[in-house]
C-alpha cells in the first residue's frame, strides 16, 4: 500500500480549521464578513473549504 506524500496531512489539517475558522468568523460578524457583500453564502465558502479537508482523511494512508 502505498503511504500519502508528507505534506498531504498537514494541508488537510490547515484545511478543516482554515474552514472552522471561515464559519465562526462569519457567525460572529453577522455575515458581514470575510467576504462583503455575499451575505449567508459565506457560510458555503467555509463549509466547502472544509469539506474539502474532510475529503481528504479519505485518501490519507
Amino acid at each position: 500500500m502505498k503511504l500519502s506524500p508528507s505534506w498531504w496531512a498537514p494541508v488537510m489539517v490547515t484545511l478543516m480549521v482554515i474552514g472552522l475558522i471561515y464559519i465562526v468568523v462569519t457567525y460572529i460578524a453577522g455575515a458581514q464578513y470575510p467576504i462583503p457583500g455575499i451575505g449567508n453564502w459565506n457560510l458555503a465558502v467555509g463549509l466547502g473549504i472544509a469539506l474539502v479537508g474532510f475529503i481528504m482523511t479519505m485518501r490519507w494512508k
